[in-house]
């Protein structure tokens, strides 16, 4: 082929049909189309211009136009364009006919027995997978990404198990050990899981801390028995310079039989987020009846302090059906329940006017113990004079709640303070941890 860049019209012509024998289509574009398709991209699809749809039979401009490129450069570019199944070899070379600026197009097609050698051949894969890594794996942890999932599970109609997996207090590590740290986590947890599963298997980050696994012709009776597995796994974990990081994970887990993955997911989702609710928890859909029995076991305890049964028995009738409740008639009583219970109270509901021993005796003692700071009170009562209200403060109450009272309001205020918290004692015990 010859490499002039200057050449006649002539010379154009004779080279043109010399290549004719050689390549499907030989064409020229004059540089005033291309002048034109940069002053105005559109203008090449409105008025059909651009000879590229004519041949590809395509309804969008060229995204990758090499013809644009080699009048831009002044060069030679080259490309594999493919159409269905089929494989063309574009070549694109720049010339000045006649002093005029053109490009000559050259279109081949591949036969698929002559496309390329063995040796090219294991090269072009190599670099489509380059790219493919590059499209498909999280940089951070190098599992598969949300787009992978996008692409290539979302429409899988195979038989596998589905599960979530989600690092509890995930937003912890990062605020204490910064996100480099959060990374380090992220990318531990992700070789701990891919090291319980089997290489046919496909884990996929699919969101912040939120790991997807997909276990092919996983069968139900196994499911839950491999996600214990992964749980141990990430729980025995160590994290290089930091050894008093634990991990834990809470996981949910079902199986796909119908094809219906986006199904199977957000059920595996709803199970995660039951689990979470008590930190360290498998559920699978197999198992519905150990996760009630494990959730009578965790729910929060509440200790009522009240004099009045009536008044006990109301905001029993609030609370138990998320709390286990504790009942103390009094003062007295209140303080054999803490100390019996201690650290394993999550809330004190505490009158003030009592018989014997009143509140704030109560009060006085925690902060004695040192309690009031672990085990926060609400105080529910119908004293409601500012000195009252203000002592109790000064003594370390979280709440300060007035009768007659709305049933909500008191269950939505005993939640946020039990839930603010226990995630105060989870951020203490992360960072005294030996």
């Amino acid at each position: 082929m010859n490499q002039n860049v200057k050449i006649t019209r002539q010379q154009a012509e004779e080279e043109a049909k010399m290549l004719e024998k050689v390549f499907d289509v030989v064409r020229f574009l004059e540089g005033d189309f291309f002048e034109q398709m940069q002053d105005d991209p559109r203008i090449g699809v409105k008025i059909g211009m651009c000879q590229c749809y004519d041949f590809w039979k395509k309804n969008k401009p060229c995204e990758n136009c090499t013809s644009m490129k080699a009048y831009a450069e002044k060069k030679q570019k080259t490309k594999l364009e493919f159409l269905d199944a089929d494989v063309f070899l574009v070549i694109s070379r720049y010339l000045e006919i006649d002093d005029e600026a053109c490009v000559m197009e050259l279109v081949k097609h591949l036969e698929n027995d002559t496309l390329i050698d063995t040796d090219g051949r294991d090269k072009l894969v190599g670099k489509l997978k380059g790219y493919q890594d590059k499209l498909y794996i999280d940089p951070v942890t190098g599992v598969y990404n949300r787009r992978y999932f996008e692409d290539e599970i979302r429409n899988m109609q195979n038989s596998a198990g589905v599960a979530m997996i989600d690092l509890d207090d995930f937003k912890l590590y990062n605020d204490i050990y910064g996100h480099d740290m959060g990374d380090q986590v992220l990318c531990i947890v992700a070789d701990v899981i891919k090291n319980c599963i089997r290489k046919i298997d496909k884990l996929i980050r699919y969101g912040g801390d939120e790991f997807l696994l997909i276990l092919s012709d996983m069968v139900r009776g196994t499911l839950r028995g491999k996600l214990l597995q992964i749980q141990e796994a990430i729980e025995n974990a160590t994290i290089p310079n930091c050894s008093r990081l634990k991990l834990t994970a809470s996981i949910g887990g079902v199986i796909s039989e119908d094809g219906q993955i986006d199904e199977a997911i957000a059920k595996a989702d709803q199970l995660m987020y039951k689990a979470k609710d008590h930190k360290a928890q498998v559920i699978t859909e197999c198992d519905k009846t150990i996760f009630k029995k494990e959730k009578i076991q965790n729910k929060p305890k509440i200790l009522i302090v009240d004099n009045s049964e009536f008044n006990r028995a109301i905001l029993k009738e609030i609370l138990e059906e998320t709390y286990e409740i504790i009942e103390a008639d009094g003062g007295n009583e209140a303080l054999h329940k803490i100390d019996e219970y201690g650290m394993k109270i999550s809330l004190v509901l505490l009158d003030i006017i009592m018989p014997e021993k009143d509140g704030f005796d109560v009060l006085k003692y925690m902060e004695e113990e040192r309690l009031i700071s672990d085990i926060p009170v609400i105080i529910i009562s119908s004293e409601d004079s500012a000195n009252y209200i203000r002592r109790a403060y000064e003594m370390g109450v979280s709440d300060y709640i007035n009768r007659p009272f709305d049933a909500n309001i008191v269950y939505q205020r005993v939640s946020n303070t039990v839930k603010l918290y226990a995630k105060q004692r989870r951020l203490m015990a992360m960072v005294t941890r030996v």
